[in-house]
């Protein structure tokens, strides 16, 4: 049997499991709207740990990173740091806190805390879904490559075929569905991830100098180093990273989903570290191949070592692993996506809306933004280069203003569900938001753009808000998580 045919059955039996798996949890779902987007917040350190861990090792983190380990080296490591240690810093930082409530998406907590005005809420919650939608078709990109190495096939229609399951179970089960196929997915990812290294160092005798000194024997040795990278383009790698996954609505969702702050807290940390071990060495493992294999699109890295290098068995096991990861992470982002566009977009707008109504429309949006997803991945030049100028943007609009409303008090007490507590103001939030994502995207400001975006959005929050001050009462109180 050949490994492009192994590859086929591993993928369609997978792609059942993960169907049925949504299937029996559909009921749950259709619930309620609440029920699709979080659960109704009610899921035990398990399943947190393991649909964060599942959702953060998506097959960007395979594919893209070894692709970028194998045309930039060492240098990649701080991008890697500022994604991969954002999450350990959102964990440590705002995950206890957002464990608390019982939100549907990043968006609806600030307009509740710091803003109450539905045209930042939407604002907020489109620019959070650009993340989403570049994940999701940042997983479909990485398999229309895989199985185009593999066996030949189009990327294009593998793309495709990847997108049309992402929808269709995702629009099964809601939140339900990823979360319980998160759970078999987080364990694979974890056993055979560690399988994996273990044999991808071997060319180098797990050696990190002889590394090293196989890359300056072939002329690479800039790769190995970080002397000859400007500092500055570092530190906005970092910062591009950090604000990104700071702003990302997945993250937000998992602390609404979890049963209290401390679950949220514990299981996005543990998540965190481990997945930022194991991105560092999958940059490193593209460095391994490229002392093999020199010449190859950066993207085609890890295709080519489990075509060219593995045994057929570990090759297949590296791909179960792969997709699992993949199909994680598209579920989670499509889900995200979905419930950002109903929650925030059209939800604020038409109040009359109930739960059937809202869950069928969140279905809708699941298929809309898979075929959105779905046509930029087969446009996008890379994997990676779907996700960076998501990042930018997003965290250049969110961040901002996510800070300044949590620091910048009303009164001096901790933050509420049904209490505006912020100095933040309608217009010193809308200025704010639009004109920080714009900044990121001005590529006459350099490669500061960011943090130049980051700067001014946070001035201009506080500056507007200063001359614009709302002085209506708080809303009324409610009970939180």
């Amino acid at each position: 049997m050949s490994l492009g045919t192994l590859f086929w059955i591993i993928t369609i039996v997978m792609c059942g499991i993960f169907l049925w798996i949504s299937w029996r949890v559909k009921d749950d779902a259709s619930s309620s709207f609440s029920n699709y987007a979080i659960g109704g917040g009610t899921f035990p350190i398990y399943l947190i740990f393991a649909t964060q861990f599942a959702t953060i090792m998506g097959v960007g983190n395979f594919i893209g990173h070894a692709g970028k380990g194998y045309s930039q080296g060492l240098p990649w490591m701080a991008f890697i740091l500022g994604e991969q240690g954002s999450k350990v810093l959102f964990a440590l930082l705002f995950a206890g806190i957002a464990g608390r409530f019982t939100y549907n998406t990043v968006a609806e907590m600030a307009d509740d805390l710091f803003v109450r005005d539905k045209w930042t809420r939407a604002l907020a919650g489109l620019l959070a879904c650009a993340i989403m939608i570049a994940w999701v078709g940042g997983q479909g990109k990485a398999f229309g490559n895989i199985f185009n190495v593999a066996t030949g096939a189009d990327p294009t229609w593998v793309i495709i075929f990847f997108s049309a399951v992402f929808i269709l179970y995702t629009t099964l089960g809601g939140i339900y569905s990823v979360v319980w196929t998160d759970l078999l997915q987080g364990v694979m990812v974890l056993i055979f991830g560690t399988i994996f290294y273990v044999m991808a160092f071997q060319p180098v005798n797990w050696s990190f100098s002889e590394l090293g000194a196989r890359l300056a024997a072939m002329g690479k040795a800039e790769l190995w180093s970080f002397e000859k990278v400007n500092t500055m383009t570092m530190i906005t790698n970092f910062v591009t990273a950090t604000v990104g996954v700071l702003s990302a609505q997945i993250y937000w969702q998992r602390c609404f989903s979890a049963k209290d702050g401390k679950t949220a807290r514990n299981g996005l940390l543990f998540s965190g570290i481990i997945a930022l071990l194991m991105v560092a060495l999958t940059a490193l493992v593209g460095m391994v191949i490229l002392t093999l294999k020199p010449g190859l699109k950066p993207d085609d890295a890890m295709p080519w070592l489990m075509m060219n290098y593995m045994p057929v068995w570990l090759s297949a096991m590296i791909f179960s692993l792969i997709l699992a990861a993949g199909m994680s992470s598209a579920d989670s982002n499509l889900n995200s996506a979905a419930v950002l566009v109903v929650n925030d977009l059209i939800k604020p707008f038409r109040p009359d809306l109930d739960d059937k109504a809202l869950v069928k429309l969140a279905t809708w949006f699941t298929v809309i933004i898979g075929i959105f997803s779905c046509v930029a991945a087969i446009k996008a030049a890379s994997i990676l280069g779907l996700f960076s100028k998501a990042y930018a943007m997003t965290g250049g609009g969110l961040i901002p203003l996510i800070i300044v409303g949590f620091l910048w008090k009303e009164r001096n007490e901790p933050h509420k569900m049904g209490v505006k507590n912020s100095k933040v103001t309608p217009w010193g939030a809308r200025t704010g938001i639009i004109v920080g994502a714009i900044l990121t995207q001005v590529e006459s400001l350099g490669p500061n753009r960011v943090l130049i975006a980051l700067a001014v959005s946070t001035i201009l929050i506080i500056v507007v808000s200063t001359f614009t001050r709302n002085t209506s009462a708080a809303a009324p109180e409610t009970v939180s998580k």
